[in-house]
């Protein structure tokens, strides 16, 4: 007789515990242990706890290959769901494996589990397992299914395939599903004086283990509430027109203030601080350096020379690589949408900017207009206070429609979607990439798929508050997609293509550097004990199947983009790796997490305009200005979203932290512990850089890195 000891760890999420019947079943190369129920005296699997079990065999069973748990009906009770977190056998030799789940299992189900030691399939050889692949994949294949949500677009989960699954009893199959973390849904849900619902039907029935977690839904619930009534309180949601006067708009988030919230309303019609926003604000991924000026945008030197000064002259600037542009072609065709019954206005505006002596940049010139021309004057620092403060506040309103559609929500959302659904259909949990990326997906389909029910449907908060509306929003990231490139992916790289390597205090670029190294090392590491040679990364064919689908669901198959359809090289994929984990994480914390703080002064990061672009100077007067800005509730409706997206998840696991444990040999732990001391010393370096700094660059310090995109 051969006895096993199970220790069985339930997670501690709210409900994690069951009361339904649990059996388990050991498989190893000698064969298989009896079904045997864990049971022992008193609450078995409760919420948080570790119980100890035995397995008795008739001999021993060697190397353990499986582990199946059963779940099955307790007496009369109703079918119970249960977090399990992860098992430990310890064979009648000593010898100890551990058995990672970090799942919920939901109604009456086997699970099988394999141990933690990743394995390509190449290093499979047994039937039994390489079947166990193809089986638990063919199992994710059919919960996650691909969706087109529009016409050039990333493709994305199909929520309605959870409800077929559902009605089908399909989540009996054997399989193995991914924790997001807890499985309650939110319910039905409107928060008073918000124009957004916060749940929707369908995720009622999605799949377990990707529902929004009830942390997470309670900590929306309450960042939205208070701000939303105090809103609605002062009838600032309701109240349409224009704003009397520029100091109102102070008074919407009167409690939520913050350092740099105070700073923004302070400096924000400085051309200093509308320069540094292109380096260290939410969006600092808009300048391209310039060796000569575009035809389209005729600016002469006697435009610029009084703020160039008698030492130098534009083509001295250009040649010394001082002259650098934003421009917004994108907006140029974008379709306008009415707010209030009122009628929007776009402008695709080019912006010229200097990079002066003392290292400060500034806007040079600005032209609201992809063409010259009598009827699309050119804006110098030099006019009148009103038109040039109307020019940079027109910039401001594309840096907006850009940045929240394309550089946000179409470049880490929707493209981090797509690894996701990559991930879970193609790579077993025991494939070494699978364990790598799966903390990095965590949340990022039910937050995306809230995101579609309350903003990206008709008549919600885009249409609510946006001058293009859903249209807009749907023209810009279908053309944002179709010119993305590998090349903007990778961040070493869109630097050096948009010449921006030695511009001073960009402190975006320094600490993305830093991280991107941090994360390329750790990936180094990772992809080098599982993939030594380059022939174990071209036979691998579920990472080809995997980097396969990506190509042709993310990027449409579209070779002009450059990103790779196949992976011949370790280098290659540690490339791949660390820029799917950047994005997902620092790149997301970078666009998203300042939101709030760059756009509560709502002049600094207008959602609209109600006036068209000015054709003539001289014009512009704080009436007309105030009579462009967004009216009195459109306002505040973005300004609550800024609000949400910008709080800090409840529930935050930083970048780096991997509580649970899917790599269990001792080389990944040691990359893991390694990485993690890294990131610990880059966040000294920039909590003691920004003690020197006016205004504190924090997006990127590690520990207020999520590690996936989760809000």
């Amino acid at each position: 007789m051969a006895v096993y000891r199970l220790c069985v760890t339930t997670g501690s999420y709210l409900k994690a515990g069951t009361l339904d019947n649990i059996s388990a079943t050991l498989v190893g190369t000698c064969g298989e242990s009896p079904k045997q129920r864990l049971d022992r005296a008193g609450r078995d699997f409760a919420t948080g706890s570790v119980q100890k079990y035995k397995v008795r065999c008739p001999a021993e069973l060697g190397e353990l290959l499986l582990l199946r748990l059963h779940k099955e009906r307790f007496a009369f009770f109703r079918k119970d769901p249960w977090y399990c977190s992860h098992v430990t056998v310890t064979a009648p030799d000593g010898t100890v494996t551990h058995f990672p789940c970090y799942q919920w299992i939901e109604g009456y189900c086997t699970v099988e589990l394999r141990p933690g030691a990743a394995r390509t399939v190449c290093q499979d050889t047994l039937p039994l397992l390489l079947d166990h692949r193809k089986r638990e994949l063919q199992a994710r294949q059919e919960c996650y299914r691909w969706k087109i949500y529009h016409p050039g677009f990333p493709r994305m989960v199909d929520v309605s395939s959870f409800e077929e699954m559902e009605s089908d009893k399909k989540f009996t199959l054997t399989k193995t599903m991914p924790c997001a973390d807890q499985g309650d849904s939110p319910g039905n849900r409107y928060l008073p004086g918000f124009p957004m619902k916060i749940d929707i039907p369908s995720l009622l029935h999605m799949e377990p283990n990707i529902r929004y977690s009830a942390t997470k839904t309670a900590s929306l619930l309450f960042n939205a509430i208070p701000a939303s009534l105090g809103m609605k309180i002062r009838g600032l949601l309701d109240r349409k027109g224009s704003w009397k006067k520029l100091d109102d708009i102070r008074n919407i988030f009167w409690c939520h203030k913050t350092f740099t919230i105070e700073y923004v309303t302070e400096h924000w019609c400085e051309d200093n601080f509308f320069g540094y926003q292109y380096l260290n604000g939410v969006n600092p991924v808009m300048l391209h350096c310039l060796s000569s000026l575009p035809s389209k945008l005729p600016v002469t030197n006697d435009m610029v020379a009084p703020l160039l000064g008698p030492d130098t002259c534009l083509q001295t600037e250009l040649e010394r690589g001082n002259i650098f542009l934003a421009d917004y072609w994108m907006l140029a065709d974008a379709p306008v949408h009415c707010l209030n019954g009122r009628q929007q206005y776009v402008a695709a505006p080019l912006c010229l900017l200097w990079l002066n002596p003392q290292g400060a940049l500034l806007p040079l010139a600005i032209q609201l207009s992809q063409t010259p021309g009598p009827e699309s004057p050119i804006f110098l620092p030099t006019d009148s206070e009103w038109d040039w403060l109307l020019a940079k506040t027109w910039v401001r309103n594309s840096e907006f429609l850009i940045h929240e559609n394309n550089t946000h929500f179409l470049c880490t959302h929707l493209l981090c979607e797509a690894f996701s659904m990559a991930t879970l259909r193609q790579l077993p949990l025991c494939h070494p990439v699978f364990k790598l990326l799966l903390p990095h997906t965590r949340y990022t389909l039910q937050v995306n798929t809230i995101a579609r029910a309350t903003l990206l449907n008709p008549e919600g908060l885009v249409d609510q508050v946006t001058s293009i509306g859903r249209r807009g929003l749907l023209y810009l990231m279908r053309t944002g997609l179709a010119h993305f490139t590998y090349t903007n992916f990778c961040l070493p790289d869109s630097l050096r293509a948009r010449g921006v390597l030695s511009i001073p205090n960009y402190y975006y670029r320094d600490d993305g550097l830093k991280i991107w190294a941090a994360i390329e090392s750790f990936v180094s590491e990772i992809v080098g004990y599982y993939y030594p040679s380059d022939e174990s990364v071209r036979q691998d064919l579920e990472l080809q199947a995997w980097v396969g689908e990506i190509f042709t669901q993310a990027f449409l198959g579209r070779e002009s983009s450059g990103f790779p359809s196949r992976l011949c090289t370790p280098g290659q994929l540690v490339k791949y790796l660390t820029a799917i984990i950047f994005n997902c994480s620092a790149q997301h914390a970078a666009v998203n997490s300042g939101q709030h703080d760059f756009g509560a002064w709502m002049p600094n990061a207008p959602s609209s305009m109600r006036q068209p672009p000015p054709q003539n100077k001289g014009t512009t007067t704080l009436q007309s200005y105030l009579e462009t800005l967004p009216e009195v509730n459109t306002t505040c409706n973005n300004l609550l979203l800024f609000w949400l997206v910008s709080q800090e998840p409840k529930d935050q696991r930083p970048l780096g932290t991997y509580p649970d444990q899917h790599f269990t040999e001792e080389a990944p732990q040691r990359s893991i512990a390694a990485f993690q001391n890294r990131l610990a010393q880059i966040s000294r370096d920039i909590r003691e850089r920004n003690q020197g700094l006016e205004l504190p660059y924090t997006y990127l310090d590690p520990p207020l890195i999520e590690n996936s995109v989760s809000i």
